[in-house]
This record gives C-alpha cells, structure tokens and sequence, in this order.
C-alpha cells in the first residue's frame, strides 16, 4: 500500500487513512484494512458511513474525545449504527465540568483547557507543549489507553481511531499500537507528521464548529503542524523515563498475549 493509497476520501472527514502498508523492523508491513486513524467523525454523510462499515470493514470507533466535546458535538452518526460498537475513552482526567485535570472548572469558555492545542513555542519550533500534554495523556489516562489498544487487539472487525483533529489524542494511540506491532520508528513518525498535509483542511472543519472556533482563530494554522519533531521528542521521553512503549504498557497491565493478539491483527 503507498503514501497515496492510505489515504480515504471522505465527505465529512478529511484526515482519514489506513495504517496498513508501514514497514516493521523485521521485513514485515503492516496489513491494510485492520486499523483506521481519524479526525472527527461528526460530519459523516450516509455515503461515507456506507463505505466505511461496508468496502472498509469498519465495526469499532474508538473515541478519544472529552466528555464535553461529546456533550457539545453529540456522539456521532456512527454510533448505533448496525454492527458498529462505539468505545469511548478519553485521554483526560475529566475533573469537574471540564476536561483537563488543571482546568478550572468555572472557564468552560476556555477551549483550549478541553483540547491542548500546540502553541507557537518561543524558540521558533524546537521544543513543544503538545509532548508535554502528550505525557500527561499516558499519566492521567492509562486506563483509556490500554482499553483502546485491546480493542485493537481482540476484536475482529476494523477499529477506527479519531479525537478533533486526528492529531493529538489519536497520534499518541497509533503510536502506540504500532510501536508494539514492531513498526519502525521511523515510520510511526512519518505517519504522525503526515497529519500535517491535511492540517488546513482540518482547522477549518473544526472553526467552523463552536466547540473549537473560539480558540483556533486565536492562533496562526501553522502553529498546529503535527511536526515530526513533536513525536521524536515523545517517543524519546517514553524511552527515557519508562524505557520504551513495551515497558510502560506492561506496567499498566498489559500482557504478552495482549501483544500476539495486536500483532495478529496488524501484521
């Protein structure tokens, strides 16, 4: 599968892809069909839900996304559907009205306390706040993290991974999974930054929706660019501080045969 056949034309997303077609460290790719990436999933038209539960094999959503971005853009025409079983886990400590565990539960107008967006760093682009919140993800929300990736891992028909922008949330689950199914690093970055393409497209899908507008048109769109950067810096720490993705996984619960299972089904 190349760069260009990974990505799914949709009418209601833009950042949709395959993750088949990855090269691993032992020779092998990752198989097409298996384990979808996303941004929001609210626009989708009766044309794209078809395609994706039929041609696609679509029958799991793995849903990264706050509760108050549930509450304000509804679960999505997925959920349901026939077929298809909606899991939804998000990646923040969800205390009080807002989402993340430093909000402050009386500024529900403070979008960026229930989506992390990346800010413009002062050093031009070296460093980034997104791998801090990237951290914070695997601090405050390892439940979620290992239910999305046993989801990935156990259940037969296709999983779809999505959050807002397909970006964030859903960059550090992917890394994961793919980390675990031996997809070289390299890759897992390429694919991270590829986000990036689309990046434009995204931003104004999400400006065009209260949830997220405010505080988007607050900043310039090249200060969301997924780049590569970001995940190198986040893989980098997780070696660091809990020697690998394997290790931290194992840490939380995760078993050798929770791993066959993912690299069964992906590889």
């Amino acid at each position: 599968m190349s760069e260009h056949n990974r990505w799914i034309s949709l009418e209601g997303a833009v950042n949709v892809r395959d993750l088949g077609g990855l090269p691993t460290h032992d020779g092998a790719v990752t198989r097409p069909g298996h384990l979808y990436r996303s941004d929001n999933l609210q626009g989708l038209t009766p044309a794209d839900v078809a395609l994706l539960t039929g041609a696609k094999g679509l029958g799991h959503v793995i849903d990264l996304r706050s509760n108050a971005e549930v509450r304000l853009e509804g679960p999505g025409p997925l959920v349901g559907h026939p077929g298809v079983v909606h899991h939804h886990l998000s990646l923040f400590a969800e205390a009080g009205r807002m989402t993340d565990v430093d909000a402050d539960p009386e500024a529900a107008a403070d979008v960026d306390k229930v989506l992390p967006w990346q800010r413009r760093p002062a050093d031009g682009g070296r460093t980034h706040r997104s791998v801090g919140f990237y951290h914070a993800y695997l601090r405050d929300r390892p439940d979620s993290i290992i239910d999305a990736l046993r989801v990935i891992a156990h259940e037969d028909r296709a999983s779809i991974v999505h959050c807002a922008a397909g970006k964030d949330r859903t960059g550090v689950v992917v890394a994961l999974a793919l980390g675990i199914a031996g997809v070289t690093r390299p890759a897992i970055v390429a694919d991270y930054a590829a986000t990036g393409e689309r990046i434009s497209a995204i931003l104004a899908r999400l400006k065009a929706s209260p949830t997220y507008s405010a505080d988007l048109d607050k900043r310039p769109d090249d200060s969301h660019i997924p780049h590569a950067s970001i995940m190198e810096k986040f893989l980098a720490g997780l070696d660091e501080e809990h020697g690998g993705p394997a290790r931290w996984l194992t840490a939380q619960g995760w078993t050798d045969d929770d791993t066959a299972a993912l690299r069964s089904r992906l590889l």
